[in-house]
């Protein structure tokens, strides 16, 4: 076990398989599909610009993972460099993100059911009380894998992943070669390679599940704390998994793109290729019914259920790893890092993370309707990577890294930049809702600081994150009426204030980077044990 009680037992594939078990889950089954409906064939573009700014991302956390490998890291690196309020915001952008990604697994697979099962949706789109059910009883199956410790974690979630990693890639691979429709690229009676303008592409990597997919890379940082060799094996399993993941996905959305039959594309255009009207309860089963791959389409139908199963395995994981990361930083009652005796895992987290999830199906009763708010919560918890790494290169220059990025200086700037102009591109609609729930957090940690839970110059520390927020809600607001703003700043001008905030931001965030206790206490203990 390491200092926080956690048992060491994954290696390098068994954290490549989490994060790959986060990327491709219900995300597969559905992410192409409403990408079109976005995007057209331009979606392609969509999925290359989430892959490139989700691998910028994912090379900054490399490093942070293999020089400080904790459970729920994305929560400790901003105490390590900002302190309480930069790393409470984190850590609630992220808890806000992770328990409902569970659910929304469960939703997948209901909404899988469903094709068979009749009863479990409504009319207009949303599950019935039979349809809540059914999901609650899938999230509670999750929690229980994870319950019995690490081992069986990782028994299932390497199986499982193995499966969800050669079907898709699999199908995508048939369906190119049955189909092959590839005129669908062009065809002008849909509007031809990007029916929606560049706007509909760009609002797609933010709100129709490409995001929610590609961030699933996260898990490898979160187990890290369980790692056999964390600081070889977490960077590794990181770019692995996301170069991997995208790989899979980009020939998903190809296969999807070139499986529609032409006289159906012209008849309906790509706003309108929806489950309903053309594929039953699986896009891509549908495909292969088409193109009389009837086995395949049974084959589909049930992955799936083991894909979303999968992630909803992972995630549960990782929530977990989350909430006792919060507790262990003193944002939450001591009692959440309570660990089980026998599993060494931390049972109270996963109580508490089960509850919530399942209260957050009422807010969000369909996988279409939550991804778009997970998306953006997701992706702003991770924005601070990049400003937490150049401010630790300053303030623990000599803590190992077993991966040094080189260009950091060009790629955190850039995986700063891009991660938010993908935030406003998810548009109004969504950070209404998304950027306002993490504004809660900022009224929780000032109660918190007025009870004298957080050290003044730690707050200083944090009040450009604040600025951060409230800066992208109001660009959003104003933006350009394609990205459903107020049309106050029209294209191009919203991309250009939205790139200056973003550096100025950027460079303020450095500077009010600080030495804290934090990384103190870590360069203490590196010291006093270099191989731990």
């Amino acid at each position: 076990m390491n200092k926080s009680g956690f048992k060491r037992e994954l290696g390098l594939v068994d954290l490549t398989f989490a994060s790959l078990g986060g990327i491709i889950g219900s995300g597969w089954i559905f992410a192409s599909l409403y990408a079109s409906q976005s995007a057209g064939p331009a979606a392609i573009l969509s999925w290359i610009v989430g892959g490139v700014a989700v691998l910028l991302i994912g090379l900054v956390y490399s490093e942070l993972g293999g020089m400080l490998p904790e459970a729920g890291g994305v929560a400790r690196y901003p105490q390590y460099s900002h302190g309480s309020l930069v790393s409470w915001l984190m850590g609630w952008a992220a808890w806000l993100t992770y328990v409902t990604v569970s659910p929304a697994e469960a939703l997948a697979i209901t909404q899988v059911l469903s094709g068979s099962i009749h009863g479990l949706y409504t009319p207009s789109g949303v599950v019935s009380f039979l349809g809540f059910l059914v999901a609650a009883g899938f999230t509670v199956v999750f929690f229980l894998v994870n319950y019995f410790g690490v081992t069986w974690f990782k028994r299932v979630n390497t199986t499982v992943t193995w499966v969800k990693l050669v079907v898709p890639a699999g199908t995508a691979l048939i369906l190119i070669v049955a189909a092959a429709h590839f005129g669908n690229f062009s065809n002008a009676a849909a509007g031809g390679f990007m029916p929606f303008k560049i706007s509909g592409a760009l609002t797609a990597v933010g709100t129709s599940g490409i995001l929610f997919s590609l961030l699933g890379f996260r898990q490898a940082i979160d187990m890290a704390g369980e790692a056999k060799n964390p600081q070889r094996d977490v960077p590794r399993a990181v770019v692995l998994a996301i170069v991997i993941g995208l790989g899979v996905y980009l020939l998903l959305q190809i296969a999807l793109i070139v499986g529609i039959p032409p006289a159906d594309l012209a008849k309906y255009g790509w706003a309108n290729i929806s489950k309903d009207t053309l594929f039953g309860s699986l896009p891509f089963a549908g495909i292969a019914s088409v193109v009389g791959l009837s086995w395949l389409a049974v084959l589909l139908n049930i992955d799936g259920v083991v894909s979303p199963g999968g992630t909803g395995v992972v995630y549960t994981a990782s929530t977990s790893r989350l909430v006792f990361a919060l507790a262990e930083n003193g944002y939450l009652p001591p009692g959440l890092k309570g660990l089980h005796k026998k599993f060494a895992v931390p049972t109270v987290a996963l109580w508490v993370n089960l509850v919530a999830g399942i209260i957050s199906l009422g807010p969000f009763p369909a996988w279409s309707k939550i991804i778009g708010f997970v998306s953006i919560t997701g992706f702003f918890a991770y924005a601070i990577g990049p400003v937490a790494l150049m401010v630790l290169r300053r303030t623990a220059s000599n803590l190992p890294r077993p991966i040094k990025i080189g260009g950091a200086n060009v790629i955190a700037l850039l995986a700063f930049v891009i991660g938010s102009l993908i935030i406003y591109w998810a548009s109004w609609t969504y950070n209404e809702y998304a950027l306002g729930a993490i504004v809660i957090g900022v009224v929780i940690y000032l109660i918190m600081y007025f009870s004298g839970g957080s050290k003044a110059q730690e707050v200083k520390s944090g009040i450009w994150l604040v600025g951060y927020l409230i800066a992208m809600g109001l660009v959003s607001y104003l933006g350009a009426s394609t990205f459903a703003g107020s049309n106050v700043l029209k294209a191009p001008w919203d991309t250009v204030v939205i790139v200056i905030l973003s550096v100025i931001f950027y460079y303020w965030g450095i500077n009010s980077g600080i030495e804290t206790d934090a990384v103190r206490e870590a360069i203490a203990n590196t010291a006093a044990s270099p191989t731990d």
